[in-house]
């Protein structure tokens, strides 16, 4: 499995989505006010805000919520300066991190991730040091259960997308960032429902295997303590994390 899609499917078992619910919203709302400041309010231009708006309601995000983050976006409503922050950093056992930040506070942004790395022995590193094994595609998971593969990859081929795995557990459709939404629009037409995880994400060109349990309890805590943080919208990893070594309590 993907890094990405790993932790995704861990954070499903572990109910995390709906503990969190709240912490979502906010991330959802900042990536809706961005997209409307870059390029409009309206989801028939703006591609990247049809999205974030899909991803809004497979969270059911409140109606209320999403107009106020849009309204900061266009100017209509009064609203933070945000900036995209991405860090680089190492966790133990060479596993590479991507940290992804949508801040109105760099400094505080650059403490805040600091310092949890420090907590559970994660390093910074250069840039390009661990960007370079990444790579951005639209990335569409599937729910396995009930799904028959080869019906699904038929319809993912003739929506667009380059590619699909079986993940266990979840399908991975792979596609070009530029023709993400459309794969997704056609998915979801023809009846399959993406996870809130799925988007235009960084998937990781060469994996780093996990195979201790201790060493995926920590670095699953670090991502865990990283994503908790107020400024961090996204982490993206390229641990291959192998299943026996999972924590136990998942449910």
């Amino acid at each position: 499995m993907s890094g990405h899609s790993k932790w995704s499917t861990i954070k499903h078992k572990k109910g995390a989505a709906d503990a969190r619910r709240g912490k979502i919203f906010s991330k959802l709302a900042k990536e809706l006010t961005v997209s409307a400041r870059v390029s409009g309010g309206d989801p028939g231009a703006n591609i990247t805000l049809r999205t974030i708006l899909a991803k809004c309601k497979a969270c059911n995000m409140p109606a209320d919520n999403i107009d106020r983050a849009i309204k900061k976006g266009t100017g209509e409503l009064q609203g933070e300066a945000l900036e995209e922050i991405l860090f680089e950093s190492y966790a133990p056992g060479g596993v590479g991190l991507i940290i992804q930040c949508l801040s109105d506070n760099r400094n505080r942004s650059v403490a805040d991730v600091r310092h949890a790395l420090n907590r559970h022995n994660g390093t910074l590193a250069g840039t390009n040091q661990v960007m370079r094994n990444f790579q951005r595609r639209g990335q569409i998971l599937v729910d396995a259960e009930g799904v028959d593969e080869d019906t699904l990859m038929e319809a993912a081929l003739e929506a667009g997308a380059e590619d699909m795995q079986n993940k266990g557990g979840e399908f991975e459709i792979l596609t070009e960032p530029g023709v993400y939404n459309e794969v997704s629009e056609k998915l979801t037409a023809a009846g399959y429902k993406a996870s809130e995880e799925s988007g235009v994400n960084l998937i990781p060109l060469v994996t780093v295997p996990v195979t201790d349990k201790a060493q995926a309890a920590g670095l699953l805590k670090l991502i865990e303590t990283l994503e908790d943080l107020d400024d961090v919208q996204n982490v993206y990893m390229n641990a291959e994390i192998a299943d026996e070594a999972l924590p136990d309590d998942e449910g």
